[in-house]
């Protein structure tokens, strides 16, 4: 594929009346009201609930469908004494989800015992195995969190044995409900609760609001808050409605200083001492806590979250970001042999699909490398790590093209198959690889066409560069927090010339300089994260367009701002000559950066 597979770019319409007139209702910059309007909020009131969330937001938790019957078994179970089994997960989301109703249960009196499974030995999910232990152990009540929406045989398993259950979880139920005592899921049919996108850590939070009551006083809600935002920024939840709340209010909690474990791992992430994004947190904090459970136990993390003593804490921190650096370069040595096999590949044939495998690859890690595979080749894409004759994949997919549904039309093939439209995870026999590629390549141009194949990039509005001041910042900056269903906002600016040539980072970033008036009064600077081939293209005193996220820069408490690239179009081709690509191999900049 060429170096410089630049994306179609589309531009969102907005309505320019009612943009003006939310401009004028709520005292906003234009920009940012259009940017309102264009994300469906268009409704003064609407829009100023938006832009000023409050904790008074935050959903009564009796809403929700069966949290009474949860509430008064738990308290029951607490009041007898009864041995207690926390089910969770080892992703972010089920940690933290962990983590607060743990937190919450021994503020009640309770000595809860937990069990996270392991990825690589117990898979998702919950097992039989893991209650009969229970069982024997003298449990007689267990809460599922982030998982057990499906667990119908376990759960009848476990009721079985004179364990009776509670499920906590965020995914979607199948027709019949498992025999549970009782059943938060958002998800259900009968359940009115009005925020259907909460996540796992989300659902446990509203099951410690029914429990704690009026002991759930704001400062007590603003410490969960910060616990379970971890937990919806990691699992890419719609950042609207009551999700909206939680984050921004649990990012002003990141942003204070904190104790215990989580200020180790701020600690360790660099995030100590300034404000905390939803960035920050997908980026920095989250890869941290997920390096547990891929590489090793997911129970650090609980540990870590609970620990009592700070050196410890400090140890278990410490060796969550050396399991995320592990993490990276294995991840980094994955996609480099993935890609290495695939350039020739698409070199040599025309392809919608992508499948790789291979011996060796480590199963924990499959995932986040198949996902930047999927992104830089935009085709849906299968990683097979081959071990002792079964192949573990995990597949990620793009916009129109249903992952789950193109393996459910070879599901013959698959011992074990399960995901949703953009991710899955399977295994199979290795020596049917062959035929699922063949069948996978079939299925996918069924459905698909050439322009799918297209990476296509929503941009919100196109600016001048003398617009992007510090006004129009704070005004954006209201916006946050950002992600699914309230993206950070992408602008265009066309016709900038680059100063000088671009300057390596860290091996892998570039950074630019530009500017788009004549008279050279609107320079600034564009960071372009791991670019590095695309730099040996650009030039001094080329022409381009340029699309990009606004950000603040500090360094040494100076603050400006600064251009995060997405994308570039060249206007004019380089004339970059041999020994200007060695000079810019030579430029080589120091940068403090998790990429």
């Amino acid at each position: 594929m060429a170096t410089f597979a630049s994306m179609r770019w589309m531009i969102k319409p907005a309505d320019s009346q009612e943009t003006s007139r939310l401009a004028a209702d709520l005292g906003i910059p234009p920009l940012v009201a259009q940017l309102l309007v264009q994300r469906g909020i268009g409704q003064s009131e609407q829009a100023h609930r938006f832009l000023h969330p409050s904790l008074a937001h935050l959903h009564n938790p009796f809403l929700m469908a069966g949290m009474r019957d949860a509430v008064e078994r738990i308290h029951k179970a607490i009041a007898r004494r009864e041995k207690i089994l926390i089910y969770g997960d080892y992703d972010v989301d089920g940690t933290m989800a962990v983590v607060i109703l743990l937190t919450a249960l021994k503020s009640l009196g309770a000595n809860p015992s937990v069990y996270i499974p392991h990825r690589l030995t117990d898979g998702y999910g919950m097992r039989a195995a893991v209650v009969q232990q229970a069982a024997a152990e003298g449990v007689r009540l267990v809460i599922s969190v982030d998982t057990g929406i499906r667990e119908h045989d376990v759960i009848t398993r476990a009721r079985e044995l004179g364990i009776e259950t509670i499920v906590t979880d965020h995914h979607l139920p199948e027709d019949r409900l498992p025999p549970a005592v009782a059943v938060l899921n958002p998800h259900r049919p009968d359940c009115p609760y009005p925020e259907k996108n909460l996540c796992g850590a989300g659902v446990a939070f509203k099951l410690v609001q029914a429990l704690l009551g009026a002991r759930m006083s704001e400062k007590v809600l603003r410490s969960y808050l910060k616990v379970v935002t971890i937990g919806t920024v990691a699992d890419v939840v719609p950042l609207r409605g009551e999700n909206r709340v939680i984050v921004r209010f649990g990012l002003e909690g990141l942003s204070l200083p904190a104790r215990g474990g989580l200020a180790s791992l701020l600690e360790v992430s660099g995030l100590t001492g300034g404000a905390v994004t939803a960035g920050a947190v997908g980026f920095r904090l989250a890869p941290r806590i997920n390096a547990a459970g891929r590489m090793h136990s997911a129970k650090e993390v609980i540990e870590l979250f609970t620990a009592v003593e700070p050196a410890r804490a400090r140890e278990i921190a410490q060796r969550l970001d050396e399991l995320n650096r592990e993490r990276q370069d294995i991840e980094e040595r994955i996609v480099a042999d993935v890609a290495q096999t695939l350039d020739q590949r698409l070199r040599d044939e025309s392809r919608y699909t992508l499948v790789c495998a291979r011996e060796g690859w480590h199963r924990g890690v499959i995932g986040i490398a198949t996902q930047r595979i999927a992104e830089r080749y935009h085709r849906p894409t299968l990683v097979i790590t081959l071990e002792n004759g079964v192949g573990y994949g995990s597949g990620r997919s793009i916009p129109g093209f249903h992952l789950l549904k193109a393996l459910a039309a070879s599901g013959e093939l698959f011992e074990r198959y399960g995901g949703h439209a953009q991710a899955a995870g399977f295994t199979i026999a290795a020596d049917r690889v062959p035929e699922l590629e063949g069948r996978f390549e079939a299925y996918a141009r069924t459905v698909l066409t050439p322009a799918d194949l297209e990476p296509v990039l929503r941009v919100d509005a196109e600016v001048r560069l003398r617009d992007l001041n510090r006004d129009l910042y704070q005004g954006l900056c209201r916006l946050a927090p950002h992600g699914i269903g309230n993206p950070t906002p992408v602008f265009a600016a066309r016709g900038l010339r680059l100063l000088e040539a671009p300057r390596l980072l860290k091996e892998k970033h570039l950074k630019l300089r530009v500017v788009q008036d004549p008279g050279g009064r609107d320079r600034m600077d564009a960071l372009a994260w791991r670019w590095r081939d695309r730099g040996m293209e650009l030039a001094a005193g080329q022409e381009i367009d340029l699309a990009f996220e606004l950000e603040e820069s500090v360094h040494e408490d100076l603050c400006s701002l600064q251009l995060v690239v997405r994308d570039i179009h060249p206007r004019t081709a380089p004339a970059c000559r041999m020994a200007e690509r060695e000079a810019f191999l030579a430029t080589e900049e120091p940068l403090r950066s998790d990429e």
